[in-house]
């Protein structure tokens, strides 16, 4: 077995300072003036035409001489003779003569012989002569915008690496400018490898470890937010010759390769060896967490860069070292919204050596302040990036960041917003209608056990706790309400079983809910009380029964097993086997509770939260 080994990493400054010296610019191209927005300009634009052109009314009024306004008043104005009038998108047909005015309009050219304007609203009209009375005086220039006075032929107008605004548009619209020299966005290949990999809306084969891309389409996001181009080749199995064949034509198309997976220490992953072989290695392996097994290189004159396979991974690694190099090569600047600078809600302990890429979760006390939380369920979990809206670089030396301590957040996209309230705990039904109503709420179903953790941490707004649990926590009860639960069945099969003592005795293939379910939790109290009728010890009933150690996450999970065929008995609630058609075994009714830090109840997404529950009362008794 041909195994490459990590035993020398990288730096993270040497992957960035590698990372740097690839040629990522993609040069300078004409675009519309329709689609110049946002883009860097590549040269100086200079004015080829005075803006405006002419010397033009600033008001509705009368053009005339200044000097035959001296000394006018409400008291003693003076008279002119209207001898025409000018209105704008038309030349004047008229030059004054001494004791005269023009009716003008806002915009219009001022008549030969006018040097100054009057707004109407400080003149009167003589109904009997038709002369105008001008009650105030002006100086030459009032009121008038001469030629020039925004923009002067020969003047600079913008310079390079102007990111042009609307305002920016407005003003290259005035000097006539059609096309404008802007720098070229680098284009990005994005090559996902492996052979369990599906595209989405492909047919998945679970059964074979298949899995959906999440990285060509999450990259590709994350390159088109810091200005390049992204372009999505084909999916790469793990074949040595078909990875070279791709990762070339996109070399030959594009000015940076991203490839994800394929790059660890393992005799399947090839890329490195493309890479090594046809192309020039910098750095294989990098002391960072996640990302350890990070390529950076050359490939036909293209740079490539080797990102991880796990999403979570892949994310941390392209936000911290990829990012910041394709934004620098179009020419854009960190947005300011693109960081976040926090207190951490809870303390996290590390100690591993190497820099940490902590992903992370923003939220906000009930004084709006930013309150930064770990999300990390594994490199693995993509709900991971659902659920974190930026990275926290952990120094290595870093042994814990302390409850409380500053940290800045680099936000995976500058449109990451806080959610108006941070929800722990429970999967329900009940509860996912309520949140519907709330805006931009976010909740991680992590069972309830971990959710009093996390409310005891001080880190959620709200926890949703289900089943017989200590509650050694202070908290504010918001709404309770029961839900029923049991074994979901077959429909055809809903005779083979009628209580819990059928499960137990009974050859059933049986699939459970994780520990820290209250279901779980439900369950186990009710095989504590038929222990007890029985007069045996709860572990003999447990061990009875085929699966019981096969635990699911989410409340539908073990149904979907039984739908598929996979099991007999699911542990779930009615709503459940109501909704997918399944047969119920009612086992009881279980208690649910929201919870609210108390710190937190003045919070406008606790109090929104508050008045749902109190809406949704009755619906939801």
């Amino acid at each position: 077995m041909n195994r490459k080994e990590f035993r020398d990493l990288a730096s993270p400054a040497a992957a960035r300072e590698a990372i740097d010296s690839l040629p990522l610019e993609a040069g300078v191209e004409r675009v519309p003036l329709a689609e110049a927005r946002g883009r860097v300009l590549a040269d100086r634009l200079d004015a080829e035409l005075d803006v405006p052109g002419f010397d033009r009314a600033s008001l509705d009024g009368y053009a005339l001489r200044a000097r035959e306004t001296f000394g006018a008043d409400e008291a003693d104005p003076a008279r002119l003779a209207v001898v025409g009038e000018v209105h704008a998108g038309e030349a004047p047909a008229v030059t004054l003569e001494e004791g005269e005015a023009v009716e003008i309009s806002t915009g219009a050219v001022m008549p030969s012989g006018a040097d100054a304007m009057v707004p109407v609203e400080r003149t009167d009209v003589d109904d009997g002569t038709g002369d105008v009375l001008i009650r105030t005086s002006v100086a030459p220039g009032d009121n008038v915008m001469f030629a020039g006075a925004d923009v002067a032929a020969g003047e600079r107008a913008l310079g390079p690496g102007t990111q042009i605004t609307p305002r920016d548009v407005g003003l290259l619209s005035a000097l006539g400018v059609d096309e404008v020299p802007v720098r070229a966005s680098p284009r990005v290949g994005i090559v996902s490898t492996g052979d369990e990999l599906v595209r989405p809306g492909g047919d998945l084969e679970s059964e074979r470890g298949e899995i959906y891309d999440v990285n060509s389409y999450t990259i590709a996001a994350g390159v088109e937010d810091a200005g390049g181009e992204a372009v999505l080749y084909p999916h790469a199995g793990d074949d040595q010759d078909e990875m070279e064949r791709l990762l070339r034509e996109a070399a030959e198309e594009c000015d940076l390769v991203l490839s994800s997976g394929s790059t660890s220490a393992s005799a399947v992953d090839v890329i490195y060896r493309v890479i090594d072989e046809q192309g020039d290695l910098l750095v294989h392996g990098v002391a960072v967490k996640p990302g350890k097994p990070m390529l950076v290189g050359r490939l036909d004159g293209s740079a490539y860069v080797g990102l991880p396979g796990y999403p979570v991974s892949a994310m941390m690694v392209f936000r911290t070292f990829v990012a910041p190099a394709i934004r620098e090569a179009a020419g854009l600047p960190e947005p300011e919204t693109a960081t976040v600078t926090g207190r951490m809600a809870r303390q996290e302990r590390y100690a591993e050596g190497r820099l940490r890429l902590m992903p992370v979760g923003v939220t906000t006390d009930a004084e709006g302040e930013p309150l930064v939380y770990p999300v990390d369920k594994g490199s693995g979990a993509t709900t991971s990036l659902a659920h974190a809206d930026g990275v926290v670089e952990v120094d290595p030396d870093t042994d814990y960041l302390e409850d409380g301590e500053p940290v800045t957040v680099r936000l995976f996209s500058p449109d990451v917003r806080p959610p108006t309230l941070l929800g722990v705990g429970e999967d329900d039904p009940t509860l996912s209608r309520l949140l519907d109503s709330l805006e931009n709420p976010r909740y991680l179903s992590v069972g309830s056990r971990p959710a009093l953790r996390r409310l005891r941490d001080g880190t959620p707004d709200v926890a949703v706790v289900a089943g017989p649990l200590e509650r050694d926590v202070d908290a504010d009860e918001l709404a309770r309400w029961e839900r029923e639960w049991g074994l979901l069945v077959q429909s055809d099969e809903a005779d083979a079983i009628s209580g819990l003592a059928d499960l137990v005795d009974a050859d059933l293939r049986f699939v459970n809910r994780t520990a820290d379910s209250g279901l779980r939790t439900s369950l186990g109290v009710a095989l504590a009380d038929l222990a007890d009728d029985r007069g045996v010890d709860r572990h003999d009933l447990v061990e009875a029964i085929e699966g019981f150690d096969l635990a699911l996450r989410a409340h539908e999970s073990p149904a979907r097993k039984v739908l598929a065929g996979e099991a007999d008995v699911a542990l779930g609630l009615a709503e459940t086997a109501d909704r997918l058609d399944l047969a119920f075994v009612s086992l009881g009714h279980q208690p649910v509770s929201v919870l609210a830090n108390p710190d937190r109840r003045e919070k406008a997404g606790v109090r929104d939260l508050e008045r749902a529950l109190d809406s949704a009362g009755e619906t939801v008794e």
